[in-house]
């Protein structure tokens, strides 16, 4: 396989503003959203930052004074219900359950060059922030219930990612970095890999760590696959992720495993790293099959 390009050489993030013709909030893939089995569709991982930039943009209620509430996302379902196309992007977002403590957010993804089909659907539960007179599970702290909550360091040389399936440059091997711990991509079974964003999902603006964590979340299927590529499918319709914590750093990292059955249900099943400690958990519904 042929040397692949610098992602910065390719786009200068995931997403880029589309044709004005097509109206406000409308996005663009670039060639870093791609997935390894079709590279006219994105990588789930892609759309699932888009999206919750979305969510985050959501305006925050006020309180009585006028103020608003500090609030922050708790936990993300998206749910893929087409594949994403590489053409132009529809964003939206709104509160479908407003509250001062709680609230339910609700975002699309739709295919404007398909009469704005959905082609994905996101809910996403924000909760209030305050300092509250709790144990403080995040570093440090799940030592005292006896968790170990020391994450493996992130190594230094990248790893190979790439498939025989897809010679061209993506999100799995240009829009992200992977460093595998325990495992590889290339041999089936459980990994502990650290994945970073290596461009920004839109132009000129840091991601956050929420859409960090949607961008990785979404491997875990793939680089825990227990089928291997080649042998069947493992197709996610689906991506939960729940996050306590805000991860810190630019680094995620996945310990993955997959599970499957003789039903053709499965589940990706990833517990979530910060270089701090534990974050919280990325699940994927699957869809099994055979070639």
């Amino acid at each position: 396989m042929a040397e692949l390009p610098l992602a910065a050489d390719v786009a200068p993030a995931l997403f880029v503003p589309a044709d004005g013709a097509h109206g406000d909030d409308v996005w663009q893939p670039t060639d870093l959203t791609r997935g390894p089995w079709d590279p006219r569709a994105c990588h789930g991982g892609a759309p699932a930052a888009l999206i919750t930039r979305a969510l985050e943009a959501v305006p925050l209620p006020e309180s009585k004074d006028g103020a608003a509430v500090p609030m922050r996302l708790a936990r993300v379902t998206i749910e893929l219900v087409r594949p994403v196309p590489t053409t132009p992007l529809r964003v939206a977002a709104h509160v479908i359950r407003p509250g001062r403590r709680i609230s339910l957010l609700e975002a699309t993804l739709s295919s404007v060059e398909n009469d704005d089909a959905v082609v994905v659907m996101a809910r996403a539960l924000r909760i209030r922030t305050a300092d509250v007179a709790l144990h403080d599970g995040g570093p440090g702290g799940a030592a005292a219930h006896g968790i170990d909550d020391v994450p493996p360091p992130v190594p230094p040389v990248a790893d190979d990612v790439n498939t025989a399936a897809a010679a061209y440059i993506g999100f799995h091997n240009g829009g992200t970095e992977h460093r595998f711990v325990r495992g590889s991509f290339h041999v089936p079974g459980p990994v502990f890999d650290w994945i970073r964003l290596a461009v920004p999902v839109v132009p000129d603006e840091v991601p956050s760590p929420w859409q960090r964590a949607s961008a990785a979340a979404d491997f875990g299927n793939g680089i825990a696959s227990s089928v291997g590529f080649g042998e069947g499918l493992f197709i996610n319709p689906d991506l939960n992720v729940h996050l306590w914590r805000e991860p810190v750093g630019e680094w995620i990292g996945m310990e993955s495993v997959m599970r499957t059955s003789t039903a053709g249900i499965g589940l990706s099943d990833s517990a979530m790293w910060d270089e701090q400690g534990r974050i919280g958990r990325g699940n994927q519904s699957l869809l099994l099959d055979t070639l």
